[in-house]
Formats: structure tokens, C-alpha cells, sequence
């Protein structure tokens, strides 16, 4: 896994601000609510790898992305940020993250630990850096949501391992006290036709399915 897309996005609502003649100094209440400031967009951060990424497609076709278009068709202030990173282990967004939480965080959607399992890394380290991140999230911003995307390992890999993996999510998620995405490729890890020829990464369409995943989960959020 290779590649980096990192997008952050900042939206500000700016004035124009003119002279006026004394006698319009002063205009009713209710056209100045008119002229009122748009809210401020809160960022929605997720925090992964090429899942998040998007590998191998373009920014726009990526779930991330395809959730962003979700959210300005229901005009909600918020702005979906990529901060996901091909290759990334749990150990190396644990390095990572205060460097993300620079920005100010709404909602944070923790997903990392798929190049764990495909490295045979052990458990205990990964959960370990998950809590980690976790952690310094809640330290920075104590109001911001959580949101674990689980993961599940393929049965080649033994049922101690694959069974520890799979628990390791709700448990984490449990610990920090967040919301749970139960499997992020439902749907789709498997499918042919869904993913990429390496068959791990999502195409298009399995990021089309990716996107329902993730947002039937965040919609009660926002």
C-alpha cells in the first residue's frame, strides 16, 4: 500500500463590510438577522488508511468524499476531512495524530488496523496504539464523537487470531466511549466485482457500499 491523500478543508464566513450615511445607520432587526453570519462548518476527521485514502482512485470517489456530498445535499454544517494514509499501521497513526488534532475536531472516525493484521502485528500492540489515539483525541477536544470502523481478519490467519482482531473494535470503541462501525467492508470485502484486482482495496462501486456503511452509522451523529 502506497500513496498519501491528506485534504483538509476550512470554510470562514467573511464580511463586506461599507460606510453608511447616518440616517441608514440604523436598519430593523429583522434585516440584519437577514445578513447574519453563515454557521461555521465543523470537521468530520477521518483518521485511517488506503481504505480512507481511497487507493488507487481519484479523491472524489472515495467514501470520504461521497459522504461530504451526502451531507451538503441535506445542508448540514459540516466538513468532511481525508486525513488517511496508505500503508499506515496503528503504530504509525499513534506518531501521527497529534499533527491532525491541530485542527479543530467535531467528529473523529478512527480507522487503522487492517496493515496490522496483514503484517501479523500482535493484537495486544494494536489495541494498545488504538487506545492511544483515542485517547489523545478526547485530551484535545473531550467533546468530540468517536466513531471505531472495525475490521475483520481473513480465517487463514487461524481462529485465536482472527477472533482477537475482530473483538479488539467494540472493545476499544467500548473503552472511549464511542460509536462502533461494526465492519467496514460490508458487502464488499470478497467481492470481486466490489474491489480492486489485489482484491483489498474497494472500486467505485464497493466504495459507493463503503459510504452506506459508514454513514448509516454517522447520520445520528451530526
Amino acid at each position: 500500500m502506497k500513496g498519501i491523500i491528506v485534504l483538509s478543508i476550512f470554510a470562514l464566513g467573511l464580511f463586506a463590510c461599507q460606510s453608511e450615511s447616518p440616517k441608514n445607520a440604523q436598519k430593523p432587526a429583522s434585516e440584519n438577522a437577514n445578513h447574519a453570519a453563515p454557521a461555521a462548518k465543523k470537521n468530520i476527521v477521518f483518521f485511517g488508511n488506503s481504505l480512507t485514502a481511497a487507493y488507487q482512485l481519484s479523491p472524489e470517489q472515495g467514501f470520504t468524499a461521497l459522504i461530504q456530498l451526502k451531507i451538503d445535499s441535506l445542508n448540514l454544517p459540516y466538513t468532511c476531512v481525508n486525513a488517511g494514509l496508505s500503508g499506515e499501521t496503528t503504530a504509525d497513526g499513534a506518531n501521527r495524530i497529534e499533527w491532525v488534532l491541530q485542527q479543530p475536531i467535531e467528529i473523529f472516525v478512527l480507522e487503522l488496523g487492517g496493515n496490522d493484521m496483514l503484517r501479523g502485528l500482535p493484537i495486544t500492540e494494536s489495541k494498545k496504539n488504538l487506545e492511544a489515539i483515542a485517547s489523545k483525541v478526547k485530551a484535545k477536544y473531550p467533546a468530540c464523537k468517536i466513531v471505531v470502523a472495525g475490521m475483520l481478519a481473513p480465517p487463514n490467519l487461524g481462529a485465536t487470531y482472527t477472533e482477537a482482531f475482530r473483538e479488539m473494535y467494540p472493545t476499544v470503541a467500548k473503552n472511549n466511549g464511542a460509536t462502533l462501525i461494526p465492519f467496514l467492508l460490508e458487502n464488499v470485502g470478497g467481492i470481486p466485482s466490489l474491489n480492486l484486482p489485489d482484491g483489498i482495496h474497494p472500486n467505485p462501486a464497493g466504495q459507493k457500499i463503503v459510504a452506506e456503511n459508514v454513514w448509516k452509522i454517522l447520520r445520528p451523529l451530526l
